[in-house]
């Protein structure tokens, strides 16, 4: 039996678990989306996703803090926990995945290297935010992104302590 992929793990435990999900997307562009709506009956689950690749998106739409995105740059964790609990609000469901980060091939204008990317999941009650380095070309760091962020989808309807620096 093939091992199932983690976003067809994602789909199955929302649905279990009666949660719906959301996502708000930078350095992934959108795999997340593609991943869990490749899932059949992801669209029990599943209510859509906010590509955020430009800070005036992240604002206007997610309503993310122009000060934080000033202050932090838009690869930071502030920026990543305001992604996540704004594709929640918006797009009304329990959970929310975000990525921000820098799938290279140059590092950013901050300086922030290729591979860093913050990774936040939020509920009706918390926010999570995990700074992650991934290492690859481009493709492999978008694709290591979004698997980390599935999976924190599963971890968490698992019940598993996400404790934040723990993973």
């Amino acid at each position: 039996m093939a091992k199932q992929s983690p976003a067809a793990r994602a789909v199955a435990a929302a649905c279990a678990a009666g949660k719906k999900l959301s996502c708000a997307e930078s350095c992934t562009g959108g795999l997340i989306a593609k991943k869990l709506t490749d899932v059949s009956g992801a669209s029990a689950v599943f209510h859509g996703g906010v590509v955020s690749y430009v800070n005036a998106v992240k604002h206007v739409v997610l309503g993310v803090s122009g000060a934080d995105l000033e202050k932090y740059g838009a690869v930071s964790e502030p920026v990543a926990r305001q992604m996540a609990a704004g594709a929640r609000m918006l797009l009304h469901t329990d959970l929310a995945v975000s990525t921000t980060g820098v799938a290279g091939p140059d590092k950013d204008d901050r300086g922030n290297a290729v591979g860093t990317v913050y990774i936040a999941l939020a509920d009706a009650e918390h926010t999570w935010c995990y700074p992650c380095h991934f290492d690859g070309t481009r493709a492999q760091i978008r694709t290591a992104a979004a698997e980390f962020a599935l999976n924190l989808i599963v971890r968490y309807l698992a019940g598993e302590d996400l404790q934040e620096g723990a993973l």
